[in-house]
């Protein structure tokens, strides 16, 4: 394992840098458009969908989080505070009531604005240090970060901390897949990503698609630096 500058130590296969990079694979596009006044939509298998402003949401035992963050491709910041509300006492307060009796959760798909999502267990986001949060190194996410809303799970690896959260389905089972590109199907995801057991791929270990990741890493960090955002510490809310 790697020792960090603060004297832990990093997930197998992660490299630590300096600043938080805008990451993801919509980067030719501009962070997308947020309501004047965004909500989140809880559906599934909810007979009725639930809709709650993100003010409203982050209301429920807002809390603190200093947690690292590691991205698929290999890089790892550390030291990031976020603020925001747990997701198990938002499930708790207004999904698990509205759950039709004799119906068990087991998975949820978490939805952002950019049209990224992210199938996860239940079990991984009931997690004490799961949050939806909507703030980040004291301020309110920009759009490079998630704004308006973003899951954040330092367990897992960065393409299951959805940004720009606008929709969470609850499902008694896994649902199924739609169509997936080819790039998607090449890099598929793990449905656990799990950073300590290094889960980056579905079917390859991580061990052996590192080199894959270690030039997609190089290209898009070095396109980050070009953009003006390295130098900025990694507890900042940088773009």
């Amino acid at each position: 394992m790697t020792k960090t500058h603060a004297g832990t130590t990093l997930p197998p296969g992660q490299q630590l840098i300096d600043f938080f990079p805008r990451f993801g694979r919509r980067l030719d596009q501009p962070p997308p458009t947020v309501p004047a006044q965004p909500t989140v939509i809880f559906g599934g298998v909810l007979p009725t969908p639930i809709e709650i402003a993100v003010d409203e949401l982050v209301d429920t035992g807002r809390r603190d989080l200093d947690a690292d963050f590691h991205c698929v491709a290999g890089w790892s910041v550390t030291g990031l505070h976020w603020e925001g509300a747990a997701f198990a006492d938002v499930y708790r307060r207004y999904v698990a009531p509205a759950v039709p009796a004799g119906t068990t959760v087991t998975h949820v798909t978490v939805r952002g604005l950019d049209g990224e999502h992210f199938v996860a267990q239940l079990d991984d986001l009931l997690a004490d240090d799961v949050l939806l949060a909507d703030r980040l190194g004291g301020r309110p996410l920009d759009g490079a970060h998630g704004a308006p809303l973003r899951l954040v799970n330092p367990a897992q690896y960065g393409y299951a901390n959805i940004k720009h959260v606008c929709r969470i389905d609850v499902h008694a089972g896994p649902p199924a897949a739609g169509p997936q590109a080819l790039l998607d199907r090449l890099l598929e995801s793990h449905p656990r990503a799990r950073v300590w057991e290094e889960e980056r791929h579905g079917t390859v270990p991580g061990r052996l698609i590192r080199p894959i990741y270690r030039v997609i890493k190089s290209f898009l960090l070095s396109a980050a630096v070009r953009r003006g955002e390295a130098g900025h510490h990694s507890n900042a809310n940088n773009g």
